[in-house]
């Protein structure tokens, strides 16, 4: 999942004779205010964004201006408010340079990073607005709701962490850091996007479709090209590759965390997350490494032991050993040995229309939430997405969602959820709902991951569907980042209930899936966890190896990265989930020091769905309701702990966790 933190358009100018009116600039007379796609042209980007910067300076100065004494009814709700014409073209332009890239947009994001990130850096360092701001913080807030004393605690604290109290050459070297970051960041993407594609027309497959074609490819050989050419994009010593880049940013990254009075970027970036310091981060990874490591081995043990009747075979040389490129191929066929599983067999009872229904299914029945598709209204791409109108139980509207799952070489790889538009109450009363996007790269049947990822990112969705705030920046997902990923890895555990099951895994007949093949698939989510918990966990801890430096001088990428996994123990059959050079969520999504998040999250996630296995139905509505109110309505509306002990009655226990991932 990934937030949108800047906007970047590049300087086009219009032909001075056009009478078009530029669609950022009008009223959207569409369907729910659902931007109009078809109407928009590159051309458009930089004359909103020109004008959308005047607007927010001079709603911003009128705040500053204002000769009363602040307060958050003439200062923090009026910012709240500010910027809606860069936040109309921010939910387009992120959108489509993520799903619909072209060279046209490319140079266009280059070209205006630095004009966007100067726009923000004058808010960061505007001195006049802070003082306002810390004039609330450091007043009597009791007559504040605890929302609103939530979101002037974000504010206060994003002038302190943008740097607002330094000297200005420090100021002015922030601003020069925050430039060029935006700007490489920007690049790292495009470059493992490049490659990404490239690795698709050498093997025919999609980075997404890796994994399969790794279980499925008998040739040993092939499987060895392809995992060396997925684990080195960004490494090939072309215009794509990434190292320098990469170490660029880290320099800046520790740089800017040292300006700001910590010793290095991981102090800097976890102070106001759940984890809050990279110690108690290490020591959680740590923990989850040993035991993950430790059931890994036994995976191979298994392993070897298939490999070991192909040599008899002779299909295998003698000698030969598991390696990182056999793992997929053969943990299939110890899942098929221990199980009698086939994914060949489950893929049919799993075509992703049916999968949708069943996201929708399980929605309509623990929260009361119903799904009407929409036909004729505004889309970024007619022919791969789907729009659908959301409501309530009593048929009010909670937003707009729309799905891209179909993959296509100008889409960038994985799955996520976005916001088009967030939701609020705007300065007149009125409740603005959200338009949400769900995008993944995905075939028209699936295996039982990809049937938990598209749950994973529908449980994003509800998140940022629910929300019932007032103020956008704590509506929805707009909550820490190891927070965020609970919710839809929540959703996930929903995925292969057999009461579910039975109304979606469906196949071209219309026969459910055989009870046989659903015990088989509930009794299996536990194999090869030691593999898939080591390789994100691997990650996770390189990750906050990288953000524990101090300084990058002299730093060999390839070496570190080997002095990492040594020290953490990872054995040589894994190799992290994503190694360095193609780390985008660490290196422009927005999850620097963040990707343990997904680790954090899940014992929350399943601590709480152990509550409602032990209320005996995982249906009860009652729950569903509770957890729907506590958390998916509230968004960042309340400190994270203080939500889990208002829904749990107590602190997060890992046990769950520990034995969901076969662990324990």
């Amino acid at each position: 999942m990934k937030k949108i933190l800047t906007i970047a358009i590049a300087v086009m100018t219009m032909s001075a004779c056009t009478t078009r009116e530029n669609p950022f600039l009008t009223e959207w007379n569409t369907p729910y205010d659902i931007p109009p796609f078809d109407e928009i042209e590159v051309d458009d980007y930089i004359p909103a964004i020109k004008e959308g910067i005047a607007q927010q300076q001079k709603e911003i100065d009128a705040i500053t201006s204002n000769p009363e004494a602040a307060t958050f009814e003439n200062t923090i709700a009026p910012y709240e408010e500010s910027g809606e014409i860069l936040s109309k073209v921010a939910g387009v332009l992120y959108n489509i340079t993520e799903t619909d890239r072209t060279a046209e947009l490319d140079s266009v994001m280059e070209l205006a990073i630095p004009l966007m990130t100067e726009h923000s850096d004058n808010i960061a360092f505007n001195k006049a607005l802070y003082e306002r701001v810390a004039a609330i913080w450091n007043g009597d807030q009791s007559n504040l709701t605890r929302e609103q004393q939530m979101v002037l605690k974000k504010h206060f604290e994003s002038f302190e962490r943008s740097g607002i109290g330094l000297p200005e050459d420090k100021q002015a070297r922030l601003r020069e850091i925050n430039t060029e970051m935006a700007t490489k960041t920007q690049k790292i993407g495009n470059n493992i996007l490049s490659e990404s594609n490239a690795f698709k027309e050498k093997f025919g497959i999609s980075v997404s479709d890796y994994p399969n074609a790794m279980t499925t490819t008998e040739d040993r050989d092939l499987r060895r090209q392809m995992f060396e050419a997925y684990t080195t994009r960004g490494h090939n010593g072309n215009e794509f590759d990434n190292r320098q880049l990469i170490l660029d940013v880290m320099g800046l990254r520790i740089e800017k965390a040292q300006i700001m009075g910590y010793n290095n970027p991981a102090e800097f970036i976890l102070e106001p997350k759940m984890a809050h310091d990279p110690e108690t981060v290490d020591t959680f990874l740590d923990g989850i490494m040993t035991a993950a490591v430790k059931r890994a081995k036994e995976e191979v043990y298994d392993m070897q032991k298939v490999m070991d009747e192909d040599i008899a075979a002779g299909k295998l040389p003698a000698g030969s050993k598991i390696e990182p490129w056999d793992w997929w191929y053969y943990a299939e066929k110890v899942r098929k040995l221990k199980y009698d599983l086939d994914e060949d067999l489950i893929k049919p009872y799993f075509k992703l229309e049916n999968v949708v229904d069943g996201i929708f299914i399980a929605a309509k029945t623990l929260y009361g939430v119903n799904m009407e598709k929409l036909e004729g209204v505004p889309s970024y791409n007619k022919e791969k997405v789907t729009t659908y109108k959301v409501t309530d139980e009593k048929g009010e509207l909670l937003g707009i969602f729309t799905t891209d799952y179909l993959p296509r070489e100008s889409k960038r790889g994985g799955a996520w959820m976005n916001n088009i538009r967030e939701q609020k109450v705007d300065a007149k009363g009125n409740m603005i709902r959200p338009i949400i996007v769900n995008v993944g790269n995905l075939e028209e049947y699936l295996n039982v991951d990809e049937v938990q990822t598209v749950f994973h990112e529908f449980g994003h969705a509800l998140h940022g569907l629910l929300t019932q705030c007032h103020y956008p920046s704590v509506s929805g997902t707009n909550v820490t980042r190891d927070f965020v990923e609970m919710f839809s890895q929540f959703n996930e555990n929903w995925a292969f209930q057999p009461e579910l099951l039975a109304q979606y895994a469906k196949n071209d007949k219309g026969e459910v899936i055989p009870q046989e093949l659903v015990d088989k698939i509930n009794n299996s989510l536990k194999f090869n966890q030691g593999f898939m918990t080591t390789e994100l966990c691997a990650a996770s801890i390189l990750d906050m190896k990288w953000h524990e430096l101090e300084s990058v001088e002299g730093l060999d990428i390839d070496a570190f990265e080997k002095k990492v996994c040594d020290e953490m123990g990872l054995i040589s059959e894994i190799v992290p989930r994503y190694r360095t050079t193609y780390f985008n969520h660490i290196f422009s999504s927005g999850y620097s020091a963040g990707y343990y998040g997904y680790l954090w999250s899940e014992v929350l996630d399943k601590d709480a769905f152990s509550i409602f296995e032990a209320s005996g139905n995982v249906w009860n509505l009652e729950l569903a309701k509770k957890f729907k109110q506590t958390f998916l309505e509230r968004g960042g509306s309340e400190e994270p702990m203080t939500l889990y002990k208002e829904f749990a009655g107590r602190e997060p226990d890992s046990n769950a966790f520990l034995e969901g991932r076969g662990l324990k």
